[in-house]
């Protein structure tokens, strides 16, 4: 028997799924298997993250805000709620980890010149060193993992998986709502 949903006396699956054939998607087993295939590279994808991170002495979420800043940044820094939201996580944690960074070493924290609340992150010069002396890995790496994809092919996959993105987060929005 499913477990029930605490707001009513309906299992939860039978809420979460349309009972009638027509409300189910033509492709189902196919969305469901690329859901599962997402969620796997995603898995990979963190591990490959921590093994970059452990490699310059810090965590994975710290690497990943190193990436969004050195992604981000322009010449002037990046704010903390640009990074917190590039990574959708709340600018608090960002603060705090930034803050630790700040002290290893591997970035700058700086009051913006027109608004002194607002905290702008750049890297050091120490952070793009490393982060040069790992990229030759990388590349390697990534050459590997994507070697099936010629430049065009892989700019029309990511392309797509860009539309897809923006119509989770849509879904997502919808969801909170109460659709």
């Amino acid at each position: 028997m499913a477990p029930l949903n605490n707001t009513s006396a309906a299992p939860v699956e039978a809420a979460a799924q349309p009972q009638t054939a027509e409300h189910q998607p033509k492709n189902r087993d196919a969305i469901i298997r690329f859901a599962r295939e997402i969620a796997t590279i995603n898995v990979h994808l963190e591990e490959l993250r921590y093994f970059w991170a452990k490699r310059i002495g810090i965590s994975g979420p710290q690497w990943m805000i190193l990436m969004a800043i050195a992604e981000l940044d322009r010449g002037e820094g990046v704010a903390v709620n640009a990074a917190a939201k590039r990574l959708h996580v709340d600018p608090s944690f960002v603060t705090t980890q930034s803050k630790l960074l700040e002290k290893k070493g591997f970035m700058l924290r700086r009051p913006a010149s027109n608004d002194a609340r607002v905290v702008l992150m750049s890297l050091t010069s120490k952070t793009s060193d490393q982060f040069a002396e790992l990229e030759a890995q990388q590349l390697q790496i990534f050459s590997f993992i994507f070697e099936e994809f010629d430049a065009p092919e892989l700019a029309t996959f990511t392309d797509k998986l860009a539309g897809l993105k923006e119509r989770f987060e849509k879904a997502s929005a919808r969801l909170s709502m109460g659709l």
